[in-house]
């Protein structure tokens, strides 16, 4: 089957004259002449068919003409409009992407205190594990969106899941607790393909609400992942040791590297990708940079998954050493607070987006995790007495609820700021929350294993840095900054050869 073909859509049938629109859409723009079906398809020009009725018996039919390079003879390649058609496989493939982060973190999340045991490390050290992946993750999206920019989306993405396929399976070989952390360190680099560059084909496929929307059904998908993949990790456990965790996540990820290579096509057109190497990288990144606004979304989203990712280092530590707690019980805590995610995202995505500004709705979902930080805080700190596990877990599932309605909305909001370079712009906003996130892994276990105190710190100073960045930066209140009226000109290659002549 050729590379980007999709059976049944209109894009991949064999039509000359519907080739020329079906190009022009692939560059994201769509046919001036479209029909009732608009960005979907066009129809056929009946003008040729009249020609030749017109025409006289005596004359001759005109030669077939050579085709021209804006026609395309036999299966043509799926456009973002035929991807769009396919709208239900492109999610569930672009969900499977987004979902590879936390089964490669939470699957492995209920095997952590065995892990100190098998290996002989102390808990900080083995925490080190979690770490390297997630700075692998961050300093690989600097890498790959910028290169998806350059070649497409869909080599690199198979690639990157190749390599994450194959430091998988080296982890569950590791002898050594510093061999694990190396080994995480190259499987958080290579899965890190599938989180920019899924966001970037979102961004290639769809814009302003759609958007939003889009990255809210996406959490319906990838949200399954922290609900299913501890609860997996503790069954796991029952019946293996931590080592089976990790060919279990061999086996995902190599059944997601083959329905890629089948499944997904080429979203990037030609015309749109940057050939100018290191100087057209810089250049989109320094004007994505440059962008005040844009940074601003990028900050508040980066400490905003800190506050998530304290969470995530510090609770089965906190469930299970500090208030007693099984694995299998902390398992089922962390798939309740995962399904409030997914269900206030789908409320996002299918009641809010369209009717609420992104950007109240992305302060509101702010100020709640302020509030649950704030609770968790004051009862470390022995405001209201003795607590048992039921006060703690209750604000933990506030606080993740409100995830649904702050990590779409700050990537729909700063994507919306950039045409080109979504590449770019996609490893910047990933780059930034890893990196934070994984300073904040080690700072929850600093006063040890005994106190959830790091762990309220962290969130609730995250937070407060990211309303910062947020109010300072993306200024909402001023409309000249909202995202759809000030978008950043970030020009392709071939719009910057036409300004360059």
């Amino acid at each position: 089957m050729p590379e980007g073909h999709i059976p049944g859509s209109a894009a991949a049938e064999p039509n000359p004259q519907a080739a020329a629109p079906e190009t022009v859409a692939a560059a994201g723009h769509p046919s001036p002449g479209a029909g009732p079906t608009g960005r979907e398809g066009t129809r056929p020009d009946p003008a040729p068919a009249r020609r030749a009725a017109e025409r006289p018996p005596s004359e001759p039919a005109p030669a077939p003409s050579t085709p021209t390079p804006t026609q395309h003879p036999g299966p043509a390649k799926a456009t973002p409009a035929a991807l769009r058609r396919t709208g239900l496989l492109v999610t569930l493939i672009l969900g499977g992407l987004t979902a590879t982060p936390p089964l490669a973190m939470d699957m492995y999340l209920p095997a952590l205190p065995e892990v100190t045991t098998s290996l002989h490390a102390p808990a900080t050290t083995v925490q080190l594990t979690l770490t390297a992946c997630l700075a692998g993750m961050a300093l690989g999206q600097l890498l790959i969106g910028p290169m998806s920019d350059r070649w497409g989306r869909r080599r690199p993405l198979l690639l990157g899941l190749a390599v994450y396929v194959l430091a998988t399976a080296l982890c569950a070989l590791a002898p050594t607790v510093e061999t694990l952390i190396a080994v995480r360190l190259v499987q958080g680099l290579a899965g890190s393909a599938g989180i920019v560059i899924a966001r970037a084909v979102v961004r290639d496929l769809y814009d302003g609400d759609a958007m939003a929307r889009f990255f809210s059904t996406l959490m319906l998908i990838s949200g399954v992942a922290p609900i299913v993949a501890p609860l997996v990790g503790g069954q796991i456990l029952r019946v293996t040791d931590w080592r089976g965790v990790f060919v279990v996540l061999t086996v995902i990820g190599a059944a997601l590297l083959a329905v890629v290579w089948a499944r997904l096509p080429e979203t990037l057109a030609p015309a749109e990708r940057h050939g100018g190497g290191v100087a057209e990288t810089l250049h989109a990144m320094r004007g994505l940079l440059a962008d005040r606004v844009f940074m601003g979304y990028v900050l508040a989203g980066g400490f905003t998954f800190a506050a998530l990712f304290a969470y995530i280092s510090a609770s089965p530590f906190v469930i299970q050493e500090i208030y007693g707690a099984s694995p299998q019980t902390f398992s089922i805590l962390f798939g309740v607070n995962s399904v409030g995610l997914v269900i206030v995202g789908q409320i996002n995505g299918k009641i809010l987006v369209g009717r609420v500004s992104l950007d109240k709705v992305f302060a509101v979902g702010l100020g709640v995790i302020m509030l649950a930080a704030t609770a968790l805080l004051l009862m470390s700190l022995g405001a209201f007495g003795e607590v048992g596990l039921a006060p703690v877990a209750a604000a933990l599932f506030v606080l993740m609820s409100a995830m649904g309605v702050t990590l779409p909305n700050t990537q729909a909001l700063a994507l919306m700021r950039v045409r080109h370079a979504a590449g770019s712009a996609s490893a910047l906003l990933g780059t930034s929350s890893f990196l934070v996130g994984a300073i904040a892994s080690p700072l929850v276990g600093v006063a040890g294993e005994d106190t959830a105190l790091p762990m309220a710190v962290v969130q609730l100073a995250a937070t407060l840095v990211a309303a910062t960045c947020f109010v300072a930066l993306c200024r909402p209140w001023n409309k000249r900054t909202k995202a759809g009226e000030g978008v950043m000109p970030l020009p392709s290659a071939t719009e910057r050869k036409g300004q360059e002549s």
